[in-house]
């Protein structure tokens, strides 16, 4: 017992003394490194109490502080080998391992590699209940986001942070760069259509880390009652919201690639309309198609199929119609366009919306506008007020330029 603690001192020391010279190293170096390839700044913080991890497949430590290698080991396995006592692993949407569907539950279980027990925080229950956290010091939150609003990791941060503050337990967020932090934009969330795909009054595509965005939850009160979370934040060196961030990892089963990755602010929209976002090809959040657009105008066309992520995908085997997006040019806003287009171009346009639209848009008067015949620029034009406000906001807590 003796010999394993000198042991795991002596690497723990070591990989210290490493990760202070790869730090100072760096500082010129154009690429980021996230906030899991700084040990040196946490693993003090961590050494002899229980922790528990938020992760999944995009919580990595990348070798040579590298994301563009490929080359990376998964943070709770490091941590394990260092000694670090992680108790138990908190897997969001889509899963520990990333496979699962969108809105899938996740099921609790155990990790074949390490035997640790795995919680959901996407079944049952969503906001941990506080005797799963009883027996931890720290939690760490590590995830990968992609700065969409409806994109439930930050949903997830909230209600860890709100189940750690009546605990006094601290959470160490390791953070990463926004792959959309290029740009704000969107209608900003009514609360009166709060959910789990949005639970805050921030415009769709924000322009925050999770470390900002878990600043900007405390500072404006909105864990239950005002209560604080006591936060310890590992920012990314290197990194500005201008800065081009393509994500090494995909983030989720159907957003496979950068493209997608941009893509989605604009496209997920049509997750709450009769149009295919793509799920159920190889090209996720790159095309979207309908068998109600019109055969004509849209000459692109797939079909469907059950895949990796998508095991009942919308219009399963029926040949949609529609555009392919995989050359369109990156965007730095919104595209109403495409959603716009493709209502006034359906042959089902009492069917085209479902009630989770309102939930996307988070506010009533999207769908109002579209249906009324208001273009894409008067619709971008009622948001600017309330976005010109929330950026003030939002500088309160930015961490980055």
């Amino acid at each position: 017992m003796k010999l394993k603690f000198i042991k795991n001192t002596v690497l723990l020391f070591v990989v210290v003394l490493l990760s202070c010279g790869n730090r100072s190293t760096v500082k010129n170096e154009s690429f980021p490194i996230v906030g899991a390839n700084q040990l040196a700044l946490y693993l003090p913080f961590l050494n002899g109490k229980n922790i528990g991890v938020v992760a999944n497949q995009t919580t990595v430590i990348f070798k040579n502080n590298k994301e563009s290698s490929g080359a990376h080991t998964h943070l709770v396995d490091s941590l394990l080998k260092l000694g670090i006592k992680i108790k138990k692993v908190f897997a969001p949407e889509h899963g520990y391992r990333g496979k699962a569907d969108a809105g899938e539950y996740v099921k609790d279980g155990l990790d074949i590699k390490t035997g640790l027990p795995i919680v959901s925080l996407y079944g049952a229950n969503r906001k941990p209940n506080p005797e799963i956290l009883r027996d931890l010091d720290v939690v760490i939150f590590d995830v990968q986001d992609v700065g969409a609003r409806f994109y439930t990791f930050v949903s997830t941060l909230h209600y860890m942070m709100e189940t750690c503050a009546t605990m006094n337990i601290p959470i160490l967020i390791l953070d990463r760069p926004n792959p959309n932090g290029h740009y704000i934009d969107g209608p900003i969330l009514d609360l009166n259509y709060k959910s789990f795909v949005g639970m805050h009054p921030v415009p769709v595509v924000y322009g925050m880390t999770i470390g900002e965005y878990a600043k900007m939850i405390n500072g404006e009160g909105w864990l239950e009652n005002g209560i604080q979370c006591e936060l310890k934040i590992i920012p990314v060196v290197n990194y500005h919201h201008k800065k081009t961030y393509h994500l090494p990892i995909k983030p989720s089963p159907n957003i496979p690639n950068a493209k997608a990755v941009n893509l989605y602010s604009s496209l997920c929209f049509f997750e709450g309309t009769n149009v295919s976002s793509g799920r159920g090809t190889s090209t996720q959040f790159q095309v979207y198609g309908s068998p109600f657009l019109n055969s004509e105008k849209y000459n692109y066309v797939f079909t469907p199929k059950p895949n990796l992520g998508a095991k009942n995908p919308m219009h399963n085997g029926v040949k949609c119609f529609g555009k392919d997006l995989t050359d369109s040019e990156f965007l730095s806003s919104i595209n109403l366009e495409w959603l716009i287009d493709a209502y006034n171009n359906t042959s089902n346009k009492s069917d085209f919306f479902n009630p989770f639209f309102t939930k996307l848009a988070g506010q009533t008067q999207l769908q109002q506008q579209i249906e009324s015949g208001r273009s894409a620029n008067d619709i971008r034009e009622s948001w600017q007020k309330d976005l010109e406000a929330f950026k003030k906001i939002r500088a309160n807590y930015l961490l980055y330029p």
